[in-house]
């Protein structure tokens, strides 16, 4: 198709505070950049109408957008899931789907997930708290448990779940995970019991959620599943929030159904709204810690993924195969 113009290539969203890194890349190949701040679907038409490609870190791209962008040939996910990406609706019209492989982020994700779990497990913002307020009693974090010997089960035993698995062990749990799709010689390999999903919520000391977001995961930790757990329990989620019901999970915890949670997102994925306020209940319960879906972040992957999404839609739309592929497009749209 000729076009009159080198191409453009949209920033949907990031909250990077510039775009150096992606503004190099793009220009470098003769493509010109424009970057915006989408909350929803009617932002990204109205900005995107001369954008042949699009980079999304969280602004939903769904069929209505695709339908009303009809130059777009390419979406480009700063991470690695796609949720926010209708991905089938993409597939059918021609536009190429990129994401970004585990490992830009693996071990910062695994590290977050163990420095949650022993943060819970050693109750240390229980103790900091109570020692800035002048108590300084080994008791305020009673009762505290050694980690030897107890269940460090995973749900979801990916890149990630494996990294994690090495740095767990090294604490003497035992590692147990479910996971339909790994072999269990992958398994055994790395000296991890492999157990269904009743036995792995119901016996875990310690469960760590590193599962992707699907319709079967939303919402897989409800009241229901909640309530199998051991009264002594942590649950520690390094996954996508949603996979957690955030008022269940309150009540749980509230109840003495678990002992604690440490969760790296909320159900509501603030970064995904447009005026979040902090009114999740989660917040105001002292038995979880919260962090703001950091798990992924340092100075290092930050660059990594920058680079990526933006080196993915210069390659698709200067006629080279994408490196990390979602969709398999026939023919690419015209």
């Amino acid at each position: 198709m000729t076009r009159t113009n080198p191409g453009t290539i949209m920033i949907a969203d990031s909250d990077f505070g510039d775009v150096e890194i992606e503004r190099a890349i793009v220009e470098d190949a003769g493509f010109r950049l424009s970057a915006h701040q989408c909350k929803s679907e009617q932002d990204v038409i109205a900005y995107g109408q001369d954008a042949d490609g699009i980079l999304t870190q969280y602004a939903h791209i769904g069929a209505t957008a695709m339908g009303n962008l009809p130059r777009l040939r390419v979406i480009s996910r700063y991470g690695t899931g796609v949720d926010i990406v209708d991905v089938d609706e993409a597939t059918r019209l021609g536009i190429q789907v990129t994401n970004a492989p585990n490992d830009w982020c693996a071990d910062e994700v695994a590290d977050h997930a163990i420095a949650l779990w022993l943060t819970a497990a050693r109750k240390v913002a229980e103790y900091n708290a109570a020692t800035r307020h002048g108590e300084w009693r080994w008791q305020t974090g009673e009762p505290i448990w050694r980690l030897r010997g107890r269940v460090f089960g995973l749900l979801g035993y990916g890149a990630i779940a494996r990294l994690i698995t090495a740095r767990a062990q090294a604490f003497g749990v035992e590692v147990w995970a479910y996971d339909p799709f790994v072999d269990a010689d992958q398994l055994r390999a790395d000296g991890v019991r492999q157990v269904e999903l009743d036995e792995l919520v119901s016996q875990s000391d310690y469960l760590t959620i590193q599962a992707p977001l699907t319709s079967q995961t939303r919402h897989l930790f409800d009241d229901t599943t909640l309530a199998r757990m051991k009264p002594t329990a942590i649950l520690i989620n390094t996954a996508r929030g949603p996979i957690v019901e955030d008022s269940a999970l309150d009540r749980a915890l509230r109840r003495g159904v678990i002992a604690a949670a440490a969760v790296d997102d909320l159900e509501e994925e603030p970064a995904k709204q447009r005026d979040w306020k902090p009114n999740n209940p989660l917040l105001e319960n002292p038995n979880v810690i919260v962090t703001p879906h950091a798990a992924y972040y340092s100075e290092e992957s930050i660059q990594a993924i920058r680079t990526i999404a933006a080196t993915e839609a210069v390659r698709v739309l200067s006629g080279q195969p994408p490196r990390s592929p979602v969709n398999h497009v026939e023919h690419g749209r015209t």
